[in-house]
């Protein structure tokens, strides 16, 4: 229910964007979580503290070890069923996920498994496939494409893509729109950013940025949550939500398991996607929260 990457900043631009038509129809979606984890997962723990920076009882590495499938989907399909008003007037219907093999994770941990033996419980084993692309369908005939890769050599990429009729956004590498068949110049996107951008991160975007987390999105993650509370507003990411954001994963993991066939995608809902509204982003309500003192994140 709390997925800061709904509140980076082009995210928040984009749906802002795409509220308005900026966009036209809007037909297709992209994110991903694509981050090389290989350190990180086969990080020994120095101790039962875990102070330093390993997973806690090797979680990570066995969930690799032991499902294959779209692992961690949330972060990059958060911010693109926002725009696509999925469960507020437009659900997901049906998906299909292929991944590859795994070219990486086995190789490594039998290399070590033969150095030391904390890792053999992790020698030969079948890894989750390097990259998993999942499809799915919406019930207004939109398409979304969500990635998975935390065990390759590329840089960090969540993807972001919006694509509608009149015009598109992507965010990795660059942060780039296009309002017809040419990408905006540095002046058109400032011009973009400064009619686009949504009030919430005129109201707290400096504070988030000053205060960091994640580049600021954490602060205006949690300004928000506390803003909705304090007055009475429902989350912008509420149970229903998260349930079927969380659902990719094993609905996924089916798929890869059966040939890529497609599965349908439960309505948690039952049926309230059709009259649901779409979240605020524009502090209609609310929006009365003040910031007392920052404290930056330390370096």
């Amino acid at each position: 229910m709390l997925e800061n990457c709904c509140y980076d900043f082009f995210e928040l631009l984009t749906l802002n964007m795409a509220r308005q038509g900026m966009f036209g129809d809007i037909i297709h979606g992209e994110g991903a979580y694509i981050h090389n984890l290989m350190g990180y997962n086969f990080k020994k723990p120095l101790d039962d503290r875990q102070a330093d920076g390993a997973y806690t009882d090797m979680w990570r590495l066995k969930e690799n070890a032991s499902r294959n499938g779209n692992l961690y989907p949330t972060h990059g399909l958060g911010p693109i069923c926002q725009v696509l008003n999925i469960n507020r007037g437009d659900k997901m219907e049906y998906l299909s996920s292929m991944a590859s093999l795994d070219f990486t994770m086995g190789k490594h941990a039998n290399e070590l498994a033969a150095k030391d033996s904390f890792f053999r419980e992790f020698a030969n084993r079948n890894y989750r496939g390097n990259i998993n692309t999942t499809h799915i369908m919406t019930n207004l005939g939109k398409t979304i494409l969500v990635q998975h890769d935390v065990s390759s050599t590329q840089p960090y990429s969540r993807i972001h893509l919006v694509k509608g009729t009149a015009g598109m956004a992507i965010k990795y590498p660059n942060e780039l729109i296009a309002l017809g068949e040419d990408w905006a110049n540095e002046e058109l996107m400032k011009k973009i950013s400064d009619e686009h951008t949504p009030e919430i991160v005129k109201r707290v975007g400096e504070q988030a940025k000053e205060v960091g987390g994640h580049g600021g999105m954490d602060f205006i993650m949690d300004w928000r949550l506390i803003d909705c509370l304090r007055n009475g507003l429902p989350l912008d990411q509420n149970v229903y939500d998260g349930a079927l954001w969380s659902s990719i994963a094993p609905l996924s993991e089916w798929s890869v398991a059966n040939r890529s066939q497609s599965i349908d995608v439960p309505d948690f809902t039952c049926g309230s996607w059709k009259t649901n509204k779409p979240h605020g982003i524009n502090l209609e309500t609310g929006g009365t929260t003040q910031v007392l003192e920052l404290k930056k994140e330390p370096a």
